[in-house]
């Protein structure tokens, strides 16, 4: 038998014990959040039905979902000119054979799939959070992995903006509880962005717009006016964009610049939701206010967010960590009909994901995991011989039934050997009794991280390790 070096598929990870604590500890913030906010947990199936992904995420979405293949041989009748067949006739007559699942691309449509099937058993309003892993068949690379945490909050059932409000309120949570102090939350509207299409002249294609708009990040101005010529946009529309664009100032002061250029432009007035996104943004900030909100210098009204066009169509989100190199790690934003596509039309939502893997990465690069946060273990229970290991049985009995994490050093060996022990699994303290302790009937607690001793009874090491 060959032995094969072992490996795994690029863009996944394992993940040692140090790492996993770290992001249990991530986890856990966003999971007492999530709670405390009202939000119920809430699991879905790794495999979804392919009719329930495909078409919800864009023609782009749709080529990054990872297929199962069905159990049997359905493939020994397809041809390679099957599989490679430009027009994708042939495939798509072969595939419903092969492949009728798929991993999921979020937790959001799996989601929406969920509420319609278990509508008649719902309270709605409905809030749910989930945090489990998703897939996609995207290109690897720093901060994008083809394995993923999401941890997702959403609620629908309402229009109400008081979830909007409550959204940045529990992103700002998160974010300070994690010590990310320095973040922006991006906030824009479906509508301010169909207001700033209507001022152009209802020039080309609404959506052509929107994508070349979201692109201005990674393309700049000349890239973005190259798109829209391409497009079918003129250059005096492009122009057209680039002031109304440049809006600066507070959040307030933004908004009132685009409304007076909205006025002075071609949208039409006479309807009531001439400038809906404009004012259900005023509503989330009166709504902010209410509740106290000290973080407005965090949030910013950004007229070029443009994420999720498939089907977002009120307020959007996005969170960038300033200080670190890195994508957004939070998205999300407010959806009128996504249970439509399963038969239940007209029920509104609002959510939004945290990414796991890129908050991670940002609290290493800014060394804000605290100190302990990838130990498992508390205390550890130092075993000399076989009359001590007999001897600490009892005591390690004690200190886990206090909920105090600890672990007796399983073999007789000298101390500095299980110092190195402890040292390396990050384990803050050891407990011991020698001779001296034993005559006085205490214990011995050594803090390996600053070096300090006590001498201690029983109970007092129990109190100040608890």
């Amino acid at each position: 038998m060959s032995i094969s070096k072992p490996s795994i598929p690029k863009g996944t990870r394992d993940f040692g014990p140090a790492v996993v604590a770290r992001r249990n500890y991530i986890f856990g913030i966003i999971r007492r959040t999530f709670e405390k906010f009202g939000y119920a947990p809430l699991e879905t199936p790794t495999l979804e039905n392919l009719s329930v992904l495909t078409g919800k995420y864009g023609d782009e979405g749709d080529q990054l979902l990872f297929k199962v293949l069905n159990s049997g041989d359905f493939l020994k009748d397809v041809t390679a000119d099957d599989l490679a067949n430009e027009d994708g006739k042939a495939t798509r007559r072969v595939l419903p054979k092969v492949a009728e699942k798929g991993l999921r691309y979020d937790l959001t449509v799996p989601f929406a799939r969920y509420v319609v099937m278990n509508r008649g058993t719902l309270v709605f309003p409905f809030k749910r959070y989930q945090i489990q892993p998703v897939w996609r068949a995207d290109r690897p690379q720093r901060g994008r992995y083809r394995e993923f945490y999401q941890c997702d909050a959403d609620v629908v059932g309402t229009d109400s903006l008081l979830c909007e409000a409550e959204i940045v309120l529990m992103m700002c949570e998160v974010l300070n509880a994690l010590g990310l102090t320095d973040f922006t939350i991006k906030i824009n509207h479906r509508g301010v962005l169909r207001n700033i299409y209507q001022a152009l002249g209802d020039e080309g294609r609404e959506s052509d717009l929107f994508v070349a708009i979201d692109k201005l990040d990674k393309i700049g101005r000349d890239g973005v006016t190259k798109e829209l010529l391409e497009r079918g946009f003129s250059t005096l529309a492009s122009e057209r964009l680039f002031a109304l664009l440049a809006v600066e100032g507070s959040f307030t002061e933004k908004r009132q610049q685009l409304q007076a250029a909205f006025g002075t432009a071609t949208v039409p007035t006479d309807s009531p939701d001439s400038y809906k996104g404009l004012q259900e943004l005023r509503q989330v900030v009166d709504f902010l206010s209410g509740f106290g909100f000290e973080q407005f210098q965090n949030l910013e009204f950004d007229p070029t967010l443009a994420r999720g066009l498939s089907y977002y169509t009120g307020c959007i989100f996005e969170i960038k960590i300033n200080n670190v190199n890195m994508g957004s790690v939070s998205g999300g934003g407010r959806y009128d009909n996504l249970t439509g596509a399963f038969g239940l039309p007209g029920v509104s939502g609002v959510g939004f994901s945290f990414g796991v893997d890129r908050l991670y990465d940002c609290l290493e690069e800014l060394n804000l995991f605290p100190e302990g946060a990838a130990a498992t273990t508390r205390c550890l229970v130092a075993n000399f011989d076989a009359s001590s290991m007999a001897a600490m049985l009892p005591v390690l009995r004690e200190l886990r039934a206090a909920g105090i994490a600890s672990e007796l050093y399983p073999d007789a060996a000298k101390l500095a050997k299980q110092f190195k022990y402890a040292d390396g699994k990050g384990i803050a303290y050891v407990l011991l009794q020698g001779p001296e302790e034993l005559v006085l009937n205490k214990f011995k607690l050594k803090n390996l991280r600053t070096g300090q001793e006590q001498t201690l009874t029983l109970s007092e090491v129990v109190a100040a390790l608890a």
